[in-house]
C-alpha cells in the first residue's frame, strides 16, 4: 500500500512567451477547494488586465479539475492538467494567466504554449514526498514514558501533542503502512491505552 505523494513546497513562477503573448506560470501547495478559490481571488486582482486566467489542480484521485477559462475547450486547462500528472503530483494548483499579444497561436500553439507554461513552473517548484499518517492518541501512566518513547522511535511517529501530567497523553501521527504492526506493539505495553483519531 502506497503511504506517500509528491507535491510541491510553497508556490514558484515561470515566464513563457510566445508571438507576443505572455503565459505567467504559477504552482502552489493547495489541501482544500476553498484555498483555491482564494488564490484565485488573489491572482485576479493582482493579473487583472489579463486575458486568461487558466487553471489545473489536483488535490487527490477524485477532486481534480481543468478550466479554460475562455480558450478554446481543451486548449489549456487539460495541457496543464496533464503537466501536473505526469510529474504524478497531488494538492498542486497550476495558474497560466495570458496576456495576449495580438497574434492568434490556433488550437495546437495554445496547447503548446500552455503545455510549456506548466511544465516551466513545475520545473521552478519545490518537490518534496508527503508521508500519509493516521493519527493515534496516547495514555499512560508516567512511569512507562521510557517505554511508550521507544515505541513511537521505533515506529518514526510524528509527535503532534504531548502533555506530562499525572496521566500523559500524546497524539501521534503513524505512517498508514506501519499502523497493524504499531497497534499488535501497543497492546503489548500493560497500562498504555490507545485509539485511532478520526
Amino acid at each position: 500500500m502506497e503511504d506517500y505523494f509528491f507535491t510541491v513546497e510553497g508556490s514558484a513562477e515561470s515566464l513563457y512567451k510566445e508571438k507576443g503573448s505572455k503565459f505567467i506560470g504559477l504552482s502552489f501547495r493547495v489541501q482544500s477547494e476553498e484555498q483555491i478559490k482564494a488564490i484565485q481571488e488573489e491572482l485576479r486582482k493582482k493579473y487583472y488586465d489579463a486575458r486568461h486566467h487558466c487553471y489545473a489542480y489536483i488535490l487527490d484521485e477524485h477532486k481534480y479539475r481543468a478550466n479554460d477559462d475562455g480558450e478554446p475547450n481543451h486548449s489549456a486547462g487539460d495541457p496543464i492538467l496533464g503537466q501536473i500528472r505526469s510529474k504524478n503530483l497531488k494538492q498542486v494548483l497550476v495558474v497560466v494567466i495570458r496576456y495576449f499579444g495580438g497574434t492568434k497561436l490556433g488550437v495546437s500553439g495554445l496547447i503548446n504554449a500552455y503545455k510549456t507554461a506548466a511544465f516551466d513552473v513545475l520545473e521552478n517548484a519545490k518537490i518534496v514526498k508527503e508521508v500519509v499518517e493516521e493519527e493515534y492518541e496516547l495514555r499512560y501512566s508516567y512511569e512507562l514514558t521510557n517505554e511508550v518513547m521507544k515505541l513511537m522511535s521505533d515506529f518514526e511517529a510524528t509527535i503532534i501533542h504531548q502533555d506530562f501530567t499525572d496521566t500523559c497523553k500524546a497524539k501521534i501521527g503513524v505512517r498508514c503502512s506501519l499502523t497493524q504492526n504499531f497497534s499488535e506493539e501497543a497492546e503489548k505495553i500493560p497500562g498504555l491505552t490507545f485509539s485511532k483519531l478520526e
